[in-house]
């Protein structure tokens, strides 16, 4: 990972913009409680059954700086320092997803953050312990999307796993 207060700088870069293919890119992670109880695999079964190409994908762990950082938008809340020790908490897995207007099909997928108000077959209703240990993550918007995408993921790797294949 790099430097986390270079993070919000990389999506102004129009070049960094592009990468994204804004509209059809999305940011998903599935959480440490998912990960703890190894639904990984199952989750990842979801994600392609609904239609989603797995761009990128990579197992982290968040410190508490990465976390709070990653999760600033939701400071001064009363779930902010539950949420921040939760990502702390274990490995997850960030992904960069693609599929038309991917935002909003990876939001109908996940379902609602409560799984006890998820619609069934979603994520959440399927693999959710509660409102906080929800098992996954998806960004809000396509801002939201690319700026969590270059949190995870350095423009030049995305580039990379785009271009060619070497011989």
């Amino acid at each position: 990972m790099y430097v986390i207060n270079m993070w919000l700088d990389r999506v102004s870069d129009p070049v960094a913009r592009s990468m994204w293919m804004i509209g059809s890119t999305s940011f998903a992670m599935i959480k440490p409680d998912a990960v703890q109880a190894g639904k990984v695999g199952a989750i990842l079964a979801r994600v392609q059954e609904a239609g989603f190409e797995i761009r990128a994908l990579r197992m982290v762990r968040l410190s508490r700086v990465e976390a709070e950082a990653f999760y600033a938008v939701h400071q001064g809340r009363p779930f902010y320092a539950e949420l921040v020790a939760f990502m702390c908490s274990g490995r997850a897995v960030a992904m960069v997803l693609e599929k038309a207007d991917a935002v909003a099909a990876w939001r109908l997928a996940i379902g609602a953050t409560d799984p006890a108000e998820a619609a069934p077959g979603t994520i959440r209703k399927l693999f959710a312990e509660s409102k906080g240990r929800n098992a996954v993550h998806g960004s809000d918007s396509d801002e939201t999307a690319a700026r969590e995408v270059a949190f995870f993921f350095p423009e030049r790797e995305l580039a990379l796993l785009d271009g060619p294949v070497a011989g």
